[in-house]
């Protein structure tokens, strides 16, 4: 083996178990890879993408989510991996784990300042929430009826977006939208149930009517 220059592998786990963890291994180091810019948390177990331009307040939401108990994932810059062909793992490139930039605060140290649970190492990413300054010209969807996805490593990931104006609390509406997003994995669709409804309403006021 050393001749020819081949890496050889002992060890003294169960082949079965051996291999499954050599494989696994090998996944996620030989796994596609990109970098995004955003802040990843972990809210209510569900890992969270926050996209959006400087200064709308995306670590700042961050922050006072993790206040709340959730946890950190990376600040600033992803890393993302696909592991198969639907599902996505987000953590923090090695140099930037535990850190997040605050403005007029500097660099904080997360584990330092609110202890090992207010950080998580890695998380799937199921969900990506893209803040956006309020733009009084446009229309927005009040009914959420425009579902869209944001496409990572070929992976489709819901994609909702959020006005940002001073009277909206985002770490409140981004804690909604995670339940939210939990209930409709359970078949829970508030919207949809709404507008069916509403449209069994409508249609029996049209038959009384007539």
């Amino acid at each position: 083996a050393e001749r020819q220059c081949v890496p050889v592998l002992v060890s003294s786990l169960l082949s079965s178990v051996a291999i499954l963890k050599l494989t696994e291994f090998l996944q996620r180091t030989l796994a596609p890879r990109q970098w995004i810019h955003g802040v990843m948390v972990e809210v209510f177990g569900v890992g969270v993408l926050l996209l959006g331009e400087s200064g709308l307040g995306k670590s700042e939401c961050a922050l006072d989510l993790i206040q709340r108990g959730h946890r950190l994932v990376s600040d600033d810059v992803v890393e993302v991996r696909a592991l198969g062909s639907d599902r996505v793992i987000g953590r923090a490139p090695e140099r930037a784990r535990g850190h997040m930039e605050i403005r007029g605060l500097g660099i904080l140290d997360i584990r330092e300042l609110f202890g090992v649970a207010a950080l998580a190492e890695e998380a799937p990413l199921e969900l990506a929430i893209a803040f956006e300054r309020w733009d009084p010209q446009r229309e927005y969807d009040p009914l959420g009826l425009q579902e869209e996805t944001l496409h990572v490593l070929d992976v489709a990931i819901p994609l909702l977006r959020l006005p940002v104006t001073s009277w909206r609390n985002l770490t409140t509406l981004v804690e909604v939208a995670v339940r939210n997003h939990l209930l409709r994995r359970r078949g829970i669709d508030a919207m949809r149930r709404f507008v069916r409804a509403h449209d069994a309403l409508v249609a029996g006021e049209a038959q009384d009517s007539r």
